[in-house]
């Protein structure tokens, strides 16, 4: 008999009898690309949970665990447990979306070295930061953040990434600007920088160019069919042959005399006097009682009405209103708060699950820097 680990895949899993290994297949239009990669044995076993509630709740627990590792970490490099999560959970949840959690989690680990000078130039932070603004609605705002505070202006994978957004948003000037800076910068490595600004620059040729109209000019230019080739001299004479005529033609409109018709006919007989005097009602807007007949009614007392209580109510009120709490809106609360320390961010973050977790995914798509202290926004 053949040996199995000669045959081709397909055979080779068809022999083994395996009752899984084609989930890519049934899933793979909800599995989101990456650059890296993704393992196909990984992939696989992660979209099991699609069918299976079991291990969904238990990849639920291994991501708590993940996140109770990072606040137990006792190392030089705190930030080394935040990528091995942040890792995890895209192999672990390849569909993405709000439920993985993986929005809240990039916005904790940015949130949470933002003002700590040894990752401030760090690569893999500045990473985290890019596949943050990834999964923004607008990524202009984290760029801009990254700038004011001295994140990561000493790597090309920042002024490439800013530069390719504000294209995708047609805003070329600014982008060759960031190109510019950055070369000017000489970040690293410069090479790869000077490609992408050539590959830009290449693409700007390329587009086509907005029309530029003269207004002052439009009116001046001659009329003629279609085919038909002017010199300069000749369209600049008929044009001015134009203004002339146009300019004699308003003076004589000035100076002519507007006659009033008048009509003579004394056949035809006239109305007009009689419907004044039979319907000058209509032409009069009466007195001020006529005008305001809506308003006449009598006012009344209304103290004299009494309403039936029953008794023993108002005491019940009064009790009750002793217990009454102050509303406190808690998102507005979490914006103005100041994290000091990783740990009231990690215990929050063990908390969000479910709807909540999507909630907060959906709040950090519209507002990426919604919980950072005022003082470190961009201004």
């Amino acid at each position: 008999m053949e040996d199995v680990t000669t045959l081709d895949p397909e055979t080779a899993f068809l022999v083994s009898n395996k009752r899984t290994g084609n989930e890519w297949e049934l899933f793979k239009e909800n599995v989101r690309p990456m650059k890296r990669g993704r393992n196909v044995n990984v992939l696989n076993e992660a979209l099991k949970s699609q069918t299976d509630n079991h291990l969904k709740k238990s990849l639920i627990e291994e991501r708590r665990r993940l996140i109770a590792a990072i606040d137990e970490y006792k190392g030089e490099d705190p930030l080394q447990p935040w990528l091995e999560c942040i890792k995890w959970v895209q192999e672990s949840f390849p569909t993405g979306g709000d439920c993985s959690g993986l929005v809240v989690i990039y916005e904790q680990c940015v949130r949470t070295f933002w003002h700590s000078d040894q990752y401030k130039d760090d690569l893999r932070y500045l990473k985290v930061w890019l596949e943050y603004a990834e999964n923004c609605a607008d990524a202009e705002v984290i760029y801009s953040f990254l700038h004011a505070n001295g994140i990561g202006q000493e790597h090309s994978s920042y002024y490439i990434s800013y530069a390719l957004h504000m294209e995708s948003k047609n805003k070329m000037k600014s982008a060759n600007e960031i190109f510019n800076l950055g070369i000017e910068r000489k970040a690293q490595p410069l090479e790869k920088l000077e490609a992408a600004f050539r590959k830009f620059f290449t693409r700007s040729m390329r587009r086509p160019k907005p029309p530029i109209e003269d207004e002052t000019t439009d009116g001046c230019l001659p009329v003629r069919s279609f085919g038909t080739v002017l010199a300069t001299g000749e369209a600049r004479r008929q044009g001015k042959q134009k203004s002339d005529v146009a300019g004699k033609k308003q003076k004589l409109d000035r100076g002519a005399v507007v006659s009033i018709y008048k009509d003579t006919d004394a056949s035809i007989p006239s109305h007009q006097p009689d419907l004044l005097k039979n319907d000058m009602k209509i032409y009069t807007l009466g007195t001020r009682a006529e005008r305001n007949k809506e308003n006449t009614a009598i006012p009344t007392k209304w103290t004299s009405t009494k309403i039936p209580q029953r008794p023993g109510s108002r005491t019940v009120a009064a009790a009750a209103s002793a217990c009454i709490e102050v509303f406190v809106d808690e998102e507005c609360a979490e914006s103005e708060r100041t994290v000091k320390d990783g740990k009231s961010s990690l215990i929050q973050l063990r908390r969000v699950d479910g709807a909540d977790l999507k909630k907060e995914s959906e709040l950090l798509k519209a507002n990426p820097l919604r919980n950072f202290p005022q003082h470190s926004l961009p201004r």
